[in-house]
């Protein structure tokens, strides 16, 4: 009785809600798992979610119906599923944690008004890509790469788990910041994300904690959607961090001009 209609990042088409099931004023896009590469090694994976409203409920959704830009969530979170399961939510007045009590199977909230550090000491990115990375990811990554001895003047850390809920989960807890932008291996595609079911929700979790969120460009919340499993390069985390990589984009397509 919640929702009228769903999409999943597996699902080529919209999942209606069964004839036998009553319909609400909502409609969800959910990664069912993500990191699922990660399964047989047994590194934290998660389910990330984002929830719309429905202009028109109807028992029968088309995709369009589902096609509006970030702005409009009205919830957005993931559950991880690690040495503890936990829920991060948020309904647009911050960010809260729950953690999964294994006697009683309830969630207990056990942190409110998460906040990211304006600053960053940890980065995450597949630096195995970087001759595929256009300029301004290049530049930005040696600079952290040259530590205390570069323009930065301190050392960072590389962090990595190719599962998006990890990365966003540490930096929610520890700061940093979390790129996987746009490369020469798929140039027609804009991203590997997906802007609906990961970008967006993330984008938003990180915004209400105190972070940015932009494909390098502009604010991925702002991004319009035009189909359903549409792709999008993604930086995001500590506002700072954000704000140099996103200033280095911007520098560099001025200058091609």
């Amino acid at each position: 009785g919640s929702v009228c209609g769903m999409v999943s990042e597996e699902i080529p088409e919209v999942i209606p809600v069964p004839e036998d099931l009553p319909i609400g004023p909502y409609l969800i896009c959910f990664d069912p798992l993500d990191g699922s590469s990660n399964i047989d090694i047994n590194v934290s994976i998660g389910s990330i979610f984002s929830v719309l409203p429905a202009v028109r409920p109807k028992r029968e959704p088309v995709a369009e119906d589902f096609l509006m830009p970030g702005t409009k969530q009205v919830a957005a979170g993931y559950c991880m599923y690690g040495p503890q399961t936990q829920l991060v939510l948020t309904f647009g007045r911050g960010v809260v944690m729950f953690t999964l009590d294994p006697t009683t199977g309830t969630f207990m909230l056990t942190a409110e008004d998460v906040r990211v550090d304006r600053s960053a000491k940890e980065f995450a990115i597949n630096c195995s890509n970087m001759r595929h990375w256009e300029d301004p990811v290049k530049r930005y990554v040696a600079e952290l790469l040259e530590g205390k001895t570069g323009v930065r003047g301190k050392d960072f850390n590389m962090r990595w788990v190719a599962a998006m809920v990890a990365d966003v989960h540490r930096i929610l807890c520890r700061g940093g910041i979390f790129m996987y932008p746009w490369d020469k291996r798929e140039p027609n595609k804009p991203g590997k994300l997906r802007l609906m079911y990961e970008a967006n929700p993330m984008a938003w979790l990180v915004e209400q904690a105190g972070g940015l969120a932009t494909d390098g460009r502009q604010r991925i919340m702002e991004v319009q959607p035009t189909q359903l499993h549409q792709r999008v390069s993604v930086v995001l985390g500590s506002k700072n961090e954000v704000e140099r990589v996103t200033q280095y984009h911007l520098e560099a397509d001025k200058n091609s001009l």
